[in-house]
């Protein structure tokens, strides 16, 4: 079959994330409250500050403002973290970094499925941050074998979703029928379902554990717990979500609010508290309630470079060891003073984040550079490029996430907002067993999107040379 016959993965991408959308919009209405205010304050950002609409037009971001959002599920044994990559992969999106979510008692480690090409994240990036449970971290040996007992039963993906994903990796694609077929089947794995596999004793006892425990292993699948629009303004949502009816979480996770924002800040609204149908000794039911499904936002700055990283990292530590977020979150701002404190020692001005190397930018030739190439052969380095005009240097815009930023939002919508530090327990390479492949470096693929457009600038300046 020709391949032209096929549906790009870039639209499969899109179909899936706007069903998702619709579903979850529908699930949990209050969603739809938190994309209207979102959507409210970013145009008002917009009009308000034209040189960052200007950016965000001329990197091509502009227009996927209100696509811009990702998901998270949390799945419970490796053969299902194998055949998400496997469905992922249908839409184009590719297992990117490794999150170890035990530096915040989360017993999970992550990747994130997202699109890699720049073309493709221009289309639509959606991504899912996709965590597999770690279950021997839970110290209660029956229980931990009960746990793995109850997930041996399930399989949380129709027989025509793993057919689909079979004919798309043996054919190399999915026609416009199938396409529409593996959508509706691939939802189906994401959607919330009241009916517990469980007795209501299991599910206590694993929630005593951990609440997370109990979310993953207790339901058919891995409903999606939240999806996530992106906002220019996360302070401003943060103030406003009261005003319609949305209760926050304590702080936003992350950095401070900064002239030139840095990586990912994320803040959601409480958790639902939902009633479920559970198991009961006689096969009845018994009714309890559930708290797992919340709402997100986020906004993205500046992608970092390793030195960023680390300066990012100590400034975050030394922050979380002076102040620990209470569970009551009554000293919030005892932490975001500290939070704002601590990181006057991150540059805030883009041009001094670009010469010092601590971020990531997009080049490309301005006007005045183009004009001067075709009178004379330019020369110089890339600074003395940038300062004479000539070449552009725009922000790449992080595209992943913080591994103790989404343990934050997690612990938050788990019931705390206590900000623990725990002893890390990576093992990555069993993550990468699990998932059948390895995880993409994040920091390869920025310092790949930099270089390519410094290549192709510098081609367009006539400048064939390496420079400084």
């Amino acid at each position: 079959m020709s391949t032209d016959a096929f549906v790009h993965p870039d639209e499969i991408r899109s179909m899936f994330s706007s069903a998702m959308s619709d579903m979850y919009r529908s699930e949990v209405p209050q969603y739809g409250t938190l994309m209207e205010l979102v959507s409210e304050i970013n145009q008002s950002k917009l009009e308000a500050e034209p040189e960052l609409a200007d950016s965000l037009a001329h990197n091509g971001e502009l227009e996927r403002i209100d696509l811009e959002r990702h998901g998270a599920i949390r799945l419970g044994k490796p053969e299902e973290l194998f055949n998400m990559r496997r469905l992922f992969a249908v839409m184009g999106m590719h297992p990117v970094g490794y999150y170890d979510l035990s530096v915040a008692g989360v017993p999970v480690h992550s990747t994130a499925f997202r699109p890699i090409d720049e073309e493709a994240l221009k289309r639509n990036p959606f991504r899912v941050f996709t965590s597999l449970l770690r279950l021997e971290l839970i110290e209660d040996e029956d229980l931990r074998s009960e746990a793995e007992g109850i997930l041996a039963k399930r399989d949380i993906f129709t027989a025509d979703a793993i057919k689909l994903i079979y004919l798309a990796e043996k054919n190399g694609g999915l026609t416009r029928t199938q396409a529409e077929q593996f959508v509706a089947e691939a939802l189906e794995t994401f959607r919330w379902h009241s009916d517990s596999t469980v007795t209501l004793e299991t599910y206590q006892k694993l929630h005593d554990a951990h609440r997370l425990i109990a979310d993953v292993v207790c339901f058919k699948g891995p409903h999606i717990n939240h999806l996530t629009p992106r906002t220019l303004d996360i302070d401003a949502v943060q103030q406003d979500m009261p005003k319609r009816g949305i209760t926050p979480k304590a702080i936003v996770e992350g950095p401070p609010a900064r002239s030139c924002p840095i990586l990912l800040r994320q803040t959601s609204f409480k958790a639902l508290e939902e009633r479920v149908n559970f198991i009961g000794d006689r096969r009845d039911e018994t009714v309890g309630t559930h708290t797992a499904r919340f709402g997100e936002i986020e906004q993205r700055g500046i992608a970092l470079t390793a030195e960023g990283r680390k300066l990012y990292d100590t400034l975050l530590a030394a922050t979380r060891h002076a102040v620990q977020i209470n569970v009551g979150g009554s000293n919030a701002r005892d932490y975001e003073t500290e939070l704002v404190e601590r990181f006057r020692a991150f540059p805030d001005d883009y041009e001094t984040l670009r010469v010092e190397k601590l971020a990531f930018f997009r080049y490309s030739p301005t006007k005045a550079g183009l004009n001067a190439a075709k009178k004379d052969d330019l020369t110089g380095s890339i600074n003395a490029l940038v300062d004479q005009g000539y070449l552009r240097a725009d922000p790449i815009i992080y595209e992943d996430f913080l591994p103790v930023s989404a343990a934050g939002i997690f612990q938050s919508n788990l019931g705390s907002d206590e900000q623990k530090n725990y002893s890390e327990q990576s093992n990555q390479k069993v993550f990468e067993d699990s998932l059948g492949a390895p995880v993409s470096d994040e920091l390869d693929l920025y310092a790949g999107l930099e270089q390519d457009s410094l290549n192709a600038a510098l081609e367009a300046l006539g400048i064939r040379k390496n420079v400084a």
